[in-house]
């Protein structure tokens, strides 16, 4: 599964080549100083590809502090027994019966493996560079709410904490090891992902951000087919047996609280006067209007 995945070193060389991709386009744009539409276009053009520069560089800073993160093995299969013990108590379902549910076919489990290992960067992408291109003005308050969201995460996970594949006597088995599909292999420049990250989900976190992203700014009732990517993560994240049901409830009572504190600056900026406030249907024509402009 590694071919299906981006190290750290890839993204990173990505990143810097979409960087020197952008300059040499607004480069090439400047000296040629073209006509008034090719420059906008050629700008656009230099703006996607620094956006995406960003992006990769934020997923290799993501997968090299999750590996630099990693404390220690002390007390995280203790810590992932006391979660699943209390997932009992309170009477959720045990992760381990849903993943027996899906063991006997092979094409299901080979299905939520790849899934996991490639959708939540992918669709996050996707989704990222449509509301750049078509949905300017609301694209910097998704990419913040990644960006913050990540770091919360990434705070919590210095406390080491295995995720449920590691406790067979719970019931429980690594299935993309089974399959040779663990994204979880060598050691590449003396990084790998970190098993100990479970608490709290990325996965859960980004792909609920990508649908509230969708729902809140398409039109059409298309958009609500968006809500199937974080049902589906949820599904597979326990069914491979990567994460509790809690470690996804903590990503998004983390996300929630992102977005209460997105909301309250945004409220102070307003009364500050530092936003005007205006209307849906203000914001979606100047959106139109940026997008015109490049």
């Amino acid at each position: 599964m590694q071919n299906l995945t981006l190290t750290w070193q890839t993204s990173a060389g990505a990143s810097a080549a979409l960087y020197a991709a952008a300059f040499a386009v607004r480069r090439g744009v400047a000296r040629r100083a073209a006509g008034e539409v090719r420059r906008r276009r050629a700008g656009t053009a230099a703006d996607v590809l620094r956006e995406a520069g960003t992006l990769l560089a934020l997923f290799a800073l993501w997968q090299v502090v999750g590996h630099l993160s990693l404390m220690g093995t002390d007390h995280a299969l203790e810590r992932a027994q006391w979660i699943h013990r209390t997932e009992g108590d309170l009477g959720l379902p045990d992760e381990a019966s849903w993943q027996r549910a899906v063991v006997g076919h092979p094409w299901l489990v080979q299905g939520a493996n790849y899934y996991y290992a490639t959708m939540h960067f992918g669709v996050m992408l996707v989704v990222l560079m449509w509301l750049f291109l078509r949905h300017r003005a609301r694209y910097a308050w998704v990419r913040t709410t990644v960006v913050a969201t990540t770091a919360v995460c990434l705070l919590i996970q210095f406390v080491p904490v295995a995720p449920p594949r590691m406790l067979p006597g719970s019931g429980f088995v690594d299935l993309a090891e089974q399959y040779g599909q663990s994204v979880y292999g060598n050691a590449v420049a003396g990084v790998v992902a970190d098993q100990l990250s479970a608490m709290p989900s990325v996965h859960v976190a980004w792909c609920v951000i990508t649908a509230v992203a969708v729902v809140s700014v398409a039109r059409g009732p298309w958009r609500w087919l968006m809500v199937l990517h974080p049902v589906v993560t949820v599904w597979v994240v326990v069914v491979t047996a990567n994460h509790f049901w809690a470690d996804g409830l903590v990503a998004v009572v983390i996300l929630l609280t992102v977005y209460l504190v997105q909301a309250a600056v945004s409220g102070w900026r307003q009364r500050d006067g530092r936003a005007d406030g205006a209307p849906r249907d203000v914001v979606e024509e100047r959106e139109r209007s940026a997008v015109r402009q490049g």
